[in-house]
């Protein structure tokens, strides 16, 4: 494992992740969910819709979230506890979504870190939330 560590972690630290939605991405995230809602596979459905055009699934676009927490901040070994999630705007196919992670709360005793959480795209904020996960200590040196 390769993550960050407890100990690693400070208030303000932040990461990215950037990716481009594509048409690929939707479809797979439809067939791996069950989520085949017309608004984001049917473009004459969706052309009727509130948004007037196909739109990738918000929890695709959520996703990114959880890709940058395991990988980049904290990384590898943290276990997410929980995430809370608005949505604000949507996202269409070719956009390149930018999510962010700030660390805005530690809780030594727990090992826990409080992320606030947000995805934009076009520069502008498409979901925002909080995240809380479990981060593993720094190991104990060996006794000797």
């Amino acid at each position: 494992m390769d993550g960050m560590r407890f100990e690693d972690l400070s208030l303000g630290q932040s990461a990215r992740f950037a990716k481009t939605i594509t048409e690929a991405d939707i479809l797979l995230f439809s067939a791996i969910s069950g989520d085949n809602n017309p608004v984001h596979l049917d473009a004459e459905a969706a052309a009727t819709s509130f948004f007037g055009e196909r739109v990738a699934h918000g929890m695709l676009t959520a996703s990114l979230i959880s890709g940058l927490l395991g990988t980049r901040l904290p990384g590898p070994g943290a276990v997410y506890v929980s995430q809370s999630l608005k949505f604000r705007a949507p996202v269409r196919i070719g956009q390149t979504v930018v999510a962010e992670a700030e660390v805005v709360a530690l809780d030594p005793a727990r090992r826990r870190a409080t992320l606030r959480t947000t995805c934009s795209a076009a520069g502008v904020l498409v979901v925002e939330g909080e995240a809380v996960v479990m981060i593993p200590p720094r190991e104990a040196a060996p006794a000797g």
